[in-house]
Order: structure tokens, then C-alpha cells, then sequence
């Protein structure tokens, strides 16, 4: 049977290891704190303040339509726009104007190509 200095030793030993084998491999990456990423938040690169909520809006492509329903469920209006980019080179890319929706509202926008849609996207703008 082994000593208790002996099976302390061993364990100290061990537990050194496995502390090793999962440490950081440069000091410089043992001091740089955890946090998270500065990127900033998608509604910020947006324009859109940071913290304000946004109408919810569902977009369709149906061939070359696209339709786009926003409601507003928050207690701000909100102006939303739909953009659509078409496939060929030669249908140029369109916008519609800017749609207030206001506290409890709902909009629908609608935009067409003459041949086909490769995206469909709503922006918004708060008030």
C-alpha cells in the first residue's frame, strides 16, 4: 500500500497536467479578459437606435413579385422600405418609398422585376 505523501503527490501531479493540457498556450492569451466581441449589434450598423424595437415584417417572392407584411407591435412608429434586387443585369434593382407603420399598424409593401427576383429585403427607420 502507498503512503499518503506518496498518493498526494501523484495527485497533485496529475491534476498539474490536466490543468496544463487545457491552459492557454501564450501568456498573452491568459490575460486577455473573455469578453465578448465590440462588433456592433445589426440594428446599430442599420441606423436604427440601439435598443429600439422594429416592426416584424414577413417578405414573399412569388416569381417576379415580392410582397413584404410588416405589423408594429411595440408602442413607437416605425418606417420600413422594401428592396428588391433583380436577376438580370439589364431589370434595374427597386425600392419602394418608406411606409410609416405606426403603434399597432400594419403595411403591405409589394415590388416587382420584369423577369425574376433574386433577393427581397425590408430595412427599417425609426421615427
Amino acid at each position: 500500500m502507498r503512503s499518503p505523501l506518496r498518493r498526494t503527490a501523484a495527485l497533485l501531479f496529475s491534476a498539474t497536467a490536466l490543468a496544463g493540457s487545457t491552459a492557454p498556450a501564450s501568456p498573452v492569451a491568459a490575460a486577455a479578459p473573455t469578453a465578448a466581441p465590440t462588433a456592433l449589434p445589426a440594428a446599430a450598423r442599420a441606423g436604427v437606435r440601439a435598443g429600439a424595437r422594429h416592426a416584424e415584417c414577413r417578405t414573399r417572392v412569388h416569381g417576379s413579385h415580392a410582397t413584404a407584411h410588416c405589423f408594429n407591435g411595440n408602442a413607437t412608429t416605425d418606417h420600413v422600405q422594401l428592396h428588391v434586387e433583380c436577376v438580370r443585369w439589364w431589370d434595374p434593382d427597386m425600392d419602394t418609398a418608406r411606409a410609416a407603420v405606426g403603434p399597432a399598424g400594419h403595411v403591405s409593401l409589394t415590388q416587382r422585376c420584369w423577369l425574376g427576383i433574386r433577393h427581397a429585403w425590408v430595412t427599417h427607420r425609426a421615427a
